[in-house]
């Protein structure tokens, strides 16, 4: 069973975070949902957070695991966000169980395939070597030269942990990423629908949604609305948690 963060009562909304993210990067905005009437769950995806690790890694069983989290916990019907890869597990499961789902916010990610484009961070993450016990500091000064940029390279140390006194590790399952990284670009199935309300918000400085993919998105959602919070890039709700969260509720309201 997954992990998740529950917060509040009202109408169930389910959270998804991105690519190495975890439920605890939605913490302060999970509870502004829950202010608002919300039932909040904010899941942790396989092989991340405190979710249990698995060598199958793909989006039909991410999406499976988010149909059993929602029967083992009563959720008939649910609202969801989904950022990055969160937002394809969202929009799989969307398509997949449309009878599960009232509204869906889809941040920063299309339907479309897109090529592996992490490679700077895995080499990053594959060149910590914690057999020589580093301590956090150690960790991310082996990280700056792959990852140079602050807050991908905090957002990353998010997942380093004392696996044991003296012993840091990282949460997330870094081997099957490694063994499956072509799973995270994929695209949805060319025949999957989804006729309820569906939101895309997009960062105005990335590069994730662009105008030509909106063809693409009106064929999977024809129900879909578009909008695009201006100076922020991928993590556009960390970026502008303001902005983000005033659009989305509004939108699930």
């Amino acid at each position: 069973m997954l992990y998740s963060r529950i917060e509040g009562a009202g109408k169930p909304l389910l959270i998804i975070h991105g690519f190495l993210g975890m439920s605890d990067n939605w913490k302060s905005l999970g509870s502004q949902y829950a202010s608002e009437g919300f039932e909040v769950h904010i899941l942790d995806l396989r092989n991340h957070g405190k979710s249990f690790h698995s060598d199958v890694f793909n989006y039909e069983v991410m999406a499976e695991d988010v149909l059993q989290y929602c029967n083992e916990h009563n959720l008939e019907k649910v609202s969801i966000i989904g950022h990055s890869m969160g937002g394809k597990v969202a929009m799989l499961f969307a398509t997949t169980y449309s009878e599960r789902v009232d509204k869906l916010v889809v941040a920063d990610i299309g339907p479309k395939y897109y090529p592996p484009h992490h490679q700077d961070i895995f080499a990053g993450l594959n060149a910590v070597d914690f057999s020589k016990k580093p301590d956090r500091n150690g960790v991310e000064e082996t990280l700056y030269p792959y990852v140079p940029d602050f807050g991908t390279r905090q957002f990353i140390m998010k997942n380093v942990y004392w696996v044991e006194p003296g012993q840091l590790g990282f949460r997330f399952n870094l081997k099957v990423f490694n063994d499956n990284i072509d799973e995270i670009g994929t695209a949805l199935p060319q025949n999957a629908l989804f006729t309820n309300p569906t939101l895309f918000i997009r960062g105005g400085n990335s590069r994730y949604i662009l105008d030509n993919d909106l063809p693409q998105i009106e064929n999977h959602f024809p129900n879909n609305s578009l909008v695009t919070v201006p100076n922020v890039g991928h993590w556009l709700h960390a970026e502008n948690p303001k902005a983000f969260f005033e659009e989305t509720v509004h939108f699930l309201k």
